[in-house]
């Protein structure tokens, strides 16, 4: 199931409020416009005023309901709700170069910020000044920094590079971070502890599994690579695929993942029963037919992947032919989980593009197939 709402003629990044209620989202400009569902309806209520040059990411906090921004004028900022009116807090990145992307991290008492500066910053409040401080990841990075990504435990940070690697921190800031929560692959801040030199380009849109099992990025050379079993032995494998390069992925489950990119359609890569990924299918935006439990050609794919195909003749997977109209008509840049604070995820996700657009998909009959 898809929905589509055109918000703008472009769009560079988006988030969710907690309830779901109101998304943000920056129109490739200096500003953050804040929408909510008014009978069902989508009506502008705030538009957040503070950068000086283009916002390059949003992140909107499940647990505390604060937003954070980065943008090319180097700064960062965390707004706060405030008698219904957001309240930007000062955040002291030191950096000389753009801030390109930026991330809560799971328990939401600190968040990083990648830059073009080769740094990566860890911010966390420091109540007494009332501000939020950083600590820098410095002279690991041979080049800017394009995303990053939190583990679910909460120390580990991974980041991807135009240097075309992927490296893997810890975050361990004491008098933040409790030592119960601490991993066991490191503890002091900033150390590296992976480096991974699969790519021989640009990299992208890293992101850890739901478990934190599995760490996938992507190439600018149509590449997207896995690595498993992160802290015990780990296995990596590269993925070629015949589409165009990819700008950001998720894991829907811990076998299933969706990337998204300059082909504007959506991509379906799935892991069988040894670990082993594979492209499966673009994900289609019509709903399933009513005739069938799950329809559509995206399980046609699987089928043959998983051995099922219904003419049970060949376990080949067959790539479809690309679909027409697809729900977005340009760069898809950025891709999202939604969900509310302690709920179990479903499957549902946003995506948003050059093309104005954000559109909502659910995934929730694919996701027990995968389970």
């Amino acid at each position: 199931m898809v929905s589509i709402q055109q918000f703008s003629e472009c769009i560079t990044c988006h988030a969710w409020s907690p309830d779901q209620t109101m998304v943000a989202f920056c129109p490739n400009n200096t500003e953050v416009h804040i929408y909510k569902t008014v009978a069902e309806k989508w009506e502008k209520v705030h538009i957040l005023q503070k950068h000086d040059q283009i916002i390059s990411s949003i992140d909107w906090s499940i647990k505390t309901n604060r937003i954070v921004t980065a943008s090319h004028d180097r700064n960062s900022y965390v707004w706060n709700l405030k008698m219904s009116e957001w309240v930007p807090s000062l955040v002291i990145l030191r950096l000389n170069r753009a801030a390109l992307c930026v991330k809560w991290s799971p328990e939401e008492n600190k968040f990083a910020v990648g830059s073009g500066a080769k740094t990566v910053c860890v911010c966390y409040y420091e109540q007494e000044n009332d501000w939020w401080i950083s600590k820098l990841i410095r002279k690991k990075h041979n080049s800017s920094v394009t995303s990053i990504a939190w583990h679910p435990e909460n120390i580990l940070l991974a980041t991807t590079s135009t240097d075309g690697k992927c490296r893997v921190f810890s975050t361990f800031i004491k008098g933040v971070d409790t030592r119960d929560s601490r991993t066991g692959a490191g503890s002091r801040f900033g150390e590296q502890i992976m480096q991974l030199d699969l790519s021989h380009t640009w990299t992208f849109g890293v992101k850890w599994s739901p478990c934190g099992d599995t760490l996938a990025y992507t190439g600018q050379d149509s590449m997207i690579y896995f690595v498993g079993d992160i802290g015990v032995s780990p296995t990596a494998q590269s993925l070629a695929f015949r589409h165009l390069p990819l700008r950001d992925v998720l894991f829907v489950s811990e076998k299933m993942l969706i990337g998204v990119g300059f082909d504007c359609e959506p991509m379906v890569f799935a892991a069988d029963g040894s670990g082993t990924w594979s492209f499966i299918s673009l994900l289609e935006k019509k709903t399933a037919p009513s005739g069938s439990k799950y329809g559509s050609q995206f399980t046609g794919a699987f089928g043959k992947f998983y051995g099922q195909s219904k003419h049970g003749s060949s376990n080949d997977l067959i790539e479809p032919a690309k679909p027409r109209g697809g729900a977005h008509e340009n760069c898809i840049t950025c891709i999202i989980p939604i969900k509310k604070e302690g709920e179990t995820w479903t499957g549902r996700f946003s995506t948003s593009g050059l093309d104005g657009k954000i559109v909502t998909w659910e995934l929730e009959n694919y996701i027990d197939i995968l389970r």
